[in-house]
């Protein structure tokens, strides 16, 4: 991956990250990776765990950047909640997969939150 879009990855995460707190989400990791996947953000929305995908474009040639989170990244994100979920002993915690997309296209962030973007159910 090259510089620039790691930057812009990261730029995104920050934006998406300043968002949430606004909303009241507390984050509680970022980047969290295993072998198996990685999910951007994972954070407490009053007593659920949110695990987020944050998608970040320069403009929407492509789609737009919430529809780039296919159902093999989907599946990759569950698998790894699940595996944070077990690692963490959180057991039964009500959970849910969001997406925070972020177009750079007009100079300043436009953020699309997409909450309950899908559920695990399809892949568990």
């Amino acid at each position: 991956m090259s510089i620039v879009r790691k930057l812009l990855g990261r730029t995104g995460e920050d934006t998406a990250e300043r968002y949430l707190k606004r909303k009241g989400y507390r984050i509680l990791e970022r980047n969290f990776s295993l072998k198996i996947g990685e999910i951007d953000l994972i954070a407490l929305d009053g007593d659920t765990v949110v695990f987020i995908e944050v998608k970040t474009r320069r403009g929407d040639r492509y789609g737009t950047p919430a529809e780039a989170v296919t159902g093999r990244k989907q599946a990759q994100i569950v698998k790894t909640a699940l595996a944070y979920i077990a690692k963490k002993k959180l057991g039964d915690i009500a959970c849910r997969f969001d997406v925070v997309g972020i177009s750079m296209q007009s100079g300043k962030p436009e953020i699309e939150h997409i909450r309950s973007a899908f559920d695990a159910g399809r892949f568990c």
